[in-house]
């Protein structure tokens, strides 16, 4: 049975990437009213939250865009940064929630961001003590336990991360109409490509989630022999 949840997340997984792509190419082609770039949103959104102290800059490759608050900086991919049309106003302005949400202290980002450490390190152990502990299931159960205590960390990570990203889309939406930068149909096109994207990380949070189960149950099977 659990083989068959891991395939049915695999394909769904799948299918939402595939959907991000395709609707960001598609949204990517329709301009907005106005000349502004993605770089131009997200100085403007900054500016309206009354925030001074974050640079917004430009990063390689696709959809690689991220806000970094240990430089204070929103980073923006290449077909964002510079490209005026609805999925680059989408896209920066979701950033550009996060450096609000950074901002006011918003609670889950707090959260998330005092996970990282932790995430860093669970991220750089977790599979070869898994390998171990599975292997040595019937001998030392204890490692398998260390190693799902580890991926716990990274699930939760997965679990905090569905609010902030969520919450960052409907400040970005919400500032999009109040700015009239988007209206009407633009509005509900980057809706709609900002929900495609937050589609991406539920499907990361219940393959995580899933997978903790898996080797839960390995632990508790190997517990249960002993």
């Amino acid at each position: 049975m659990i083989y068959i949840i891991f395939i049915g997340i695999a394909l769904l997984s799948y299918v939402v990437q595939e959907s991000l792509r395709s609707k960001f190419q598609r949204y990517s082609r329709v301009p907005l009213g106005g000349a502004m770039r993605g770089q131009d949103v997200a100085r403007k959104m900054l500016a309206d939250s009354r925030i001074t102290d974050v640079q917004v800059t430009s990063t390689r490759g696709t959809l690689t865009d991220f806000y970094n608050p240990a430089n204070h900086t929103v980073n923006l991919s290449d077909g964002v940064y510079a490209t005026n049309s609805v999925a680059a106003a989408a896209v920066a302005a979701h950033e550009c929630g996060h450096a609000v949400q950074h901002a006011y202290g918003y609670a889950p980002l707090r959260l998330r961001t005092a996970l990282v450490p932790a995430v860093e390190f669970a991220s750089q152990w977790v599979t070869w003590v898994l390998l171990a502990g599975i292997l040595l299931v019937n001998v030392f159960p204890a490692i398998l336990g260390v190693g799902v205590a580890l991926f716990a960390i990274t699930t939760l990570f997965s679990l905090v991360t569905l609010p902030v990203e969520i919450d960052a889309s409907r400040r970005a939406i919400q500032w999009l109409e109040w700015s009239g930068i988007t209206h009407g149909e633009t509005t509900e096109m980057a809706k709609d490509a900002l929900r495609s994207a937050a589609y991406t990380y539920v499907v990361a949070a219940l393959g995580s989630l899933a997978t903790l189960i898996y080797y839960a149950l390995i632990l508790l099977g190997g517990s249960r022999r002993d």
